[in-house]
């Protein structure tokens, strides 16, 4: 079974086109969803934004939070249900920001969490940011985070069933219209 990779903006429908896919490939295959959350409650909004998130999913999806050890957890996971993850973005800023992962770590860890995907017999839907479309950041620790995003995305899209970027709420597959070199 494949992973699919949905990317997009800030308030682009990526997360809520992913929730779609995941239950429509949950209906499909006759499994249930487990959605698998990289974020944490640093302050009042994020709270308010996760509790938000957590109304809006169906009651039967089970919830796991896995801010770091994504990789680890899905080797380990035995679950049978389709595994929506949101986000990569996050789990990039988790990596930095609490393990404070240099760029050699980084590709680790994202290599290793392709590997963990690719071995899931279940489908598996991951949600990222696309963050590379905007100016170039002031400083270079944000540039190391957008830049680390970037390849993360990229290694990602190339692996991925399908890859999907959401803009305005309108799903694209870039697979379908992907240029090759004569």
């Amino acid at each position: 079974m494949g992973f699919f990779l949905v990317l997009g903006g800030a308030r682009s429908g990526k997360s809520a086109y992913a929730e779609r896919l995941a239950a429509g490939l949950a209906h499909r295959h006759s499994l249930n969803v487990t959605y698998v959350a990289t974020a944490q409650a640093s302050d009042k909004e994020m709270l308010t934004r996760i509790d938000r998130h957590r109304q809006e999913r169906p009651d039967t999806w089970e919830t796991v939070e896995v801010p770091l050890l994504l990789e680890q957890w899905l080797k380990t996971c035995e679950t049978s249900n389709v595994l929506l993850i949101d986000c990569l973005s996050l789990l990039l800023n988790n990596w930095m920001f609490l393990d404070g992962c240099d760029e050699d770590e980084i590709r680790r860890r994202s290599e290793n969490l392709l590997l963990a995907m690719k071995e899931r017999k279940q489908p598996v839907v991951i949600v990222s940011s696309e963050v590379g479309q905007g100016i170039v950041p002031m400083d270079s620790f944000t540039r190391q985070y957008r830049d680390s995003l970037g390849w993360i995305n990229q290694r990602m899209a190339r692996d991925a069933e399908k890859a999907i970027w959401v803009v305005a709420g309108i799903p694209i597959d870039l697979k379908s219209i992907e240029v090759t070199l004569p």
